[in-house]
C-alpha cells in the first residue's frame, strides 16, 4: 500500500511589485511576478508502508521545504502530495511550543493540534513525562528549557501514539547521547510495528541503520534514489566534488555500485590486503594481523598528499578509518610522474561477516579540503572466526575475567 506519494511536486517563492497584485493571483488573476524564486522542482517519490527512507543533501538542497509540504504546514506550488495515514512529525526544535507554557500545558496544546482529546492525552501524560526524563522541568516553563529538553518533550509528545509514518528532520542530533539512544530504540520498535520512516539526516550511520532507501536531493531536485550505501557514497563524493573534478559511478562485477571523485591529480593504481607474512588474502581469521598497501601514482607536483581508508561493514556504515595526516606521516612536495606506496599494518579485530575499503587521497585532514580521488569499494574482504571463541558484533573484543 501506497502511504506517501509525492508526483512532480515543485515550490517557488514570488516577489510581486505591490500587495494588490499579490491578492490578484490568490485569485488566480494573469498577474507576472517581479520575482520567482524555484526551491524545490520536479520532486516524485512513493513510499509504501513499512519503508524507511532517508532524505540526503547539502544545507539548501530543499529538504525541510519538502518535508513540511508532506505535513502540510506548506502548500506546492505545483504537484500533488497525498499522504494515507496519520503522520508525527519531528521538523523544527521546539516548533509549536509556547516559551511561557510548561512542558506539560505543551504537550496537551501539541498532541491537540495532532488531533487527539483530552481523554485521550490524559492516558498518556505519564509515560510522556517518564520517556522525557527531564524531572521537575516538565512543570516549569519551556523558556527555561534547553536545547535538549526541549527534544525530549518533542520527541516524547510526537512518538506518544505509534504513527503510520513518522518524520524527522535532523533534530535528534540536538539531544544528548543517552537519549538519542533511548529515541533510535523506539524508532525501531516502531518501525518492526509497520511505521513508515522518513528521516532527514547528515549522519551516515543513522541513515544506513535505520533506512533501506534513501533520496539524495541537489539543487531542488532528486538526483539519486537507491540504497542507502550507493546514495551516501554519491553524496560524500558530491560534497567534495570542486570545479576541476569529476564524479563517476560504477557498477562492479558483484553488482556492487562504486562511486569516485576527485581531481585526479593523483589517482590509487592499487588496493592490496595482505597477510602478516606477505600473501594475498581475501578471507581472514579473527584478530590476524594484516597488510592494507595502496599504490599512488602522482600525475601532477603536489604541494601534500595524504592518504587515508576507512574500512565499512556489508551496509557501508564506518567501522575504523584514518590518514597519514592524523598518523604525522604525509608527504610533502611531491613531483609529478612519482609513484607513492603506503602499507597499514593492524590487527583485523573485526566480528565476523564482509567488509570493504574506501580509500582517499587528498591534502590537510579530510578529503573535503582538496579531493584528489575518493574511490568506494576500492577492496573487499570477508572476516572468518576460526580460532577464537564464538562473539557476536562488529569488533572483536575479548575480555579477561575475574571472579570471586
Amino acid at each position: 500500500m501506497t502511504l506517501l506519494a509525492v508526483t512532480n511536486v515543485g515550490k517557488a517563492y514570488r516577489a510581486y511589485r505591490s500587495e494588490w497584485q499579490r491578492m490578484a493571483r490568490w485569485f488566480y488573476l494573469p498577474v507576472k511576478a517581479s520575482q520567482e524564486h524555484w526551491v524545490l522542482k520536479h520532486i516524485s517519490f512513493n513510499i509504501e508502508a513499512g519503508e524507511a527512507i532517508g532524505i540526503v543533501g547539502q544545507n539548501g538542497a530543499g529538504k525541510s521545504t519538502l518535508l513540511k509540504m508532506i505535513t502540510g504546514t506548506l502548500q506546492p506550488t505545483e504537484g500533488t502530495v497525498q499522504v494515507n495515514g496519520r503522520i508525527a512529525a519531528i521538523l523544527e526544535l521546539g516548533m509549536g511550543f509556547n516559551a511561557e507554557l510548561t512542558g506539560r500545558q505543551n504537550v496537551y496544546h501539541a498532541a491537540g493540534l495532532m488531533g487527539f482529546n483530552t481523554a485521550q492525552i490524559d492516558g498518556v501524560i505519564g509515560d510522556i513525562e517518564a520517556f522525557a526524563e527531564i524531572g521537575e522541568y516538565f512543570d516549569q516553563a519551556v523558556r527555561m528549557y534547553s536545547s535538549g529538553m526541549q527534544m525530549r518533550v518533542a520527541f516524547s509528545v510526537a512518538t506518544a501514539f505509534r504513527p503510520e509514518i513518522l518524520i524527522i528532520d535532523e533534530a535528534l542530533s540536538v539531544g544528548d547521547s543517552y537519549f538519542q539512544h533511548k529515541s533510535f530504540g523506539r524508532i525501531k520498535e516502531f518501525q518492526k510495528a509497520g511505521t513508515t520512516l522518513l528521516i532527514v539526516s547528515h549522519d551516515r550511520g543513522a541513515i544506513q541503520a535505520l533506512c533501506k532507501r534513501a533520496i539524495l536531493l541537489e539543487g531542488g531536485t532528486v538526483i539519486k534514489d537507491g540504497s542507502p550505501e550507493e546514495v551516501m557514497d554519491y553524496y560524500n563524493a558530491i560534497i567534495a566534488q570542486k570545479e576541476n573534478s569529476t564524479v563517476e559511478v560504477h557498477t562492479l562485477a558483484d553488482g556492487g555500485v562504486q562511486t569516485r571523485s576527485g581531481s585526479g591529480k593523483a589517482t590509487v593504481r592499487s588496493v592490496s590486503l595482505r597477510s602478516s607474512t606477505g600473501e594475498p588474502v581475501q578471507y581472514i581469521d579473527v584478530g590476524d594481523e594484516v597488510k592494507l598497501t595502496i599504490d599512488v601514482d602522482v600525475h601532477e607536483s603536489l604541494d601534500e598528499l595524504v592518504v587515508g581508508y576507512v574500512i565499512k561493514d556489508r551496509l557501508g556504515q564506518d567501522i575504523f578509518g584514518t590518514n597519514t595526516h592524523h598518523l604525522d606521516c604525509k608527504l610533502v612536495a611531491l613531483e609529478a610522474g612519482g609513484l607513492v606506496s603506503y602499507t597499514f599494518q593492524f590487527a583485523a579485530n573485526l566480528g565476523v561477516g564482509s567488509y570493504s575499503v574506501a580509500v582517499a587521497l587528498h591534502t590537510s585532514d579530510t578529503h573535503i579540503a582538496e579531493n584528489f580521488e575518493w574511490r568506494d569499494l576500492a577492496l573487499v574482504f570477508n572476516v572468518t572466526n576460526i580460532s577464537r571463541k564464538p562473539f557476536v558484533g562488529s569488533a572483536w573484543l575479548p575480555p579477561r575475567v575475574e571472579y570471586r
